[in-house]
């Protein structure tokens, strides 16, 4: 049988680990809604800590019954833990976006503070026993090691097979486990009426039944958040362990979102991936081996297969985008089953790593990416990244982008344009096109010589035509933006120039 003191390292080991999901939690959902990871990960890291501190000040109003306390505070931090993912997601769909940030750090406070109370509490009600010394060092060794182990099962377990909804579910009801076996092992220590004894089992069991009712009716609600997100019907959704997975469906239409962005419509895809490969391929006396970095979902490497080309390399980290593309009978319809063909060869990798150890130059690299939005995706738009390209290529090799929108995010584009500048691509060709379900498009083909540009009527294509290419390249006055600031790895400008855009259009919605 366990001793008070075996039973309490269990415990904190326990807690440990749930303090850290929530915060791990929380931050991913807020990076999902919000883009920046880092922005948002540092914020509420900070305010997590700053208010554990709070909540290990406020320790010390507790003068007895200590183990009671203990067992409310675990109470209250698995409600709160377990509904707070489920309440971002509710926030973000329903209320003001403006102060969904405002919200998270409310909750994460929340979280700080009651979290800050459990190892002071956990201390003191070992102090009888054991001296304070070896309480302290014992303590604190169980809830950093618990954190350790759900650090460790936060990347490779609970998001790509559980779900940051239900995990923060799981784990709120494990917080009140503990609490519940805090009470059943000190039953007899604890000083509480027939009356209040009861109140806390009827209110732990009502909690316990909610959480419950919650992960049974997780799949349903997930169902009604993404059709409230997205302007169809969601007939397809998964979360890999790089994103969140979403199709939606209406009539003849199809789209694929990630991380609820989307990636292209059925009904006008052909328009952006002509531009994207067409535009230099086209500028190529002879094509034989491109390099797809992204495009995980064949419809680039379609266009790609209808030159004379010997091999594609198509590099996508995520398989799980690969394998619905290859699989899903309305993707391989779409693709013409472009990934199936003997000179697709599908590479699940990073790109950024694919390029530091490819030893074989491409004649062509076209890069179509998700929109930087993120770090991890803005570093694929730096200074060493393409730097990195252009030692990939031939001699007389191309490489061409998809730059985001000139009109909604200008910045952003001009950036993308100035950091192929300062990565040593002498000649760029900043292009764009209308792409009914994105707006105007940009890209950038970029070249080491001039190019003469021609158009070849032998390529089969539904939007692009010679008069089209002679008009995609101009731009506006008025569109053009001048001093902007080229995107490095340790400072991605980028990011924030791309981000301009959300935070332009949540001050004018307001």
């Amino acid at each position: 049988m366990l001793n008070k003191k075996s039973f309490l390292i269990f415990i904190t080991f326990l807690v440990g680990m749930c303090s850290i999901v929530y915060e791990l939690l929380i931050s991913t959902a807020s990076s999902y809604f919000l883009g920046n990871s880092v922005k948002q990960f540092s914020l509420i890291i900070g305010f997590y800590m700053a208010f554990m501190g709070v909540g290990a000040y406020l320790s010390k109003i507790f003068k007895r019954d200590l183990i009671y306390h203990f067992i409310v505070i675990e109470i209250l931090l698995g409600l709160v833990g377990a509904f707070s993912v489920p309440l971002c997601y509710t926030y973000f769909l329903y209320a003001d976006f403006g102060g969904f940030n405002m919200f998270v750090f409310f909750l994460i406070s929340t979280i700080g503070i009651l979290t800050g109370l459990e190892v002071p509490l956990l201390t003191r009600i070992l102090e009888d026993d054991f001296s304070l010394k070896d309480n302290i060092s014992t303590i604190l060794t169980f809830d950093y090691l618990g954190a350790l182990i759900a650090t460790i099962a936060f990347p490779f377990f609970l998001v790509p097979f559980v779900g940051i909804y239900k995990s923060s579910l799981f784990f709120g009801l494990l917080n009140i486990v503990a609490g519940f076996a805090t009470y059943i092992f000190f039953r007899n220590e604890i000083s509480l009426t027939k009356l209040k004894r009861r109140i806390l089992l009827l209110v732990t069991a009502s909690i316990v039944g909610v959480i419950i009712f919650s992960i049974a009716a997780s799949q349903s609600f997930m169902k009604r958040w993404h059709n409230g997100i997205f302007k169809h019907s969601v007939i397809y959704n998964n979360q890999s362990p790089y994103q969140d997975i979403t199709m939606t469906k209406n009539n003849a239409e199809f789209r694929l979102y990630l991380n609820g962005a989307i990636q292209f419509s059925s009904r006008d895809e052909y328009r952006y991936h002509e531009a994207l490969v067409h535009v230099a391929m086209m500028q190529h006396e002879a094509p034989r081996r491109v390099l797809l970095l992204g495009g995980g979902e064949g419809l680039a490497a379609r266009e790609v297969l209808k030159y004379d080309v010997s091999k594609i390399d198509l590099v996508d980290i995520d398989p799980a985008i690969t394998d619905l593309s290859s699989k899903m009978d309305l993707m391989r319809k779409l693709n013409g089953d472009a990934l199936l063909s003997s000179k697709v060869n599908v590479v699940n990798d990073d790109a950024f790593k694919f390029l530091l150890e490819n030893r074989t130059p491409y004649d062509i690299i076209v890069c179509d990416l998700p929109d930087p939005n993120s770090e991890s995706i803005s570093k694929l738009y730096s200074n060493a990244f393409y730097k990195l390209a252009r030692k990939n290529l031939t001699k007389d090799g191309l490489l061409v982008t998809q730059a985001t929108s000139p009109t909604l995010t200008p910045n952003a584009f001009w950036c993308i344009e100035k950091t192929l500048e300062t990565s040593g691509f002498a000649h760029r060709y900043p292009f764009h096109v209308n792409v009914p379900s994105f707006g105007n498009w940009g890209f950038i083909l970029a070249a080491a010589n001039p190019i003469n540009f021609k158009y070849d009527e032998s390529i089969s294509t539904r939007f692009l035509d010679q008069e089209m290419l002679s008009h995609m390249f101009y731009f506006p006055k008025d569109t053009r933006v001048p001093n902007i600031l080229s995107n490095y790895l340790d400072q991605p400008i980028l990011l924030s120039y791309y981000l301009e855009h959300w935070q332009l259009l949540n001050h004018e919605s307001k």
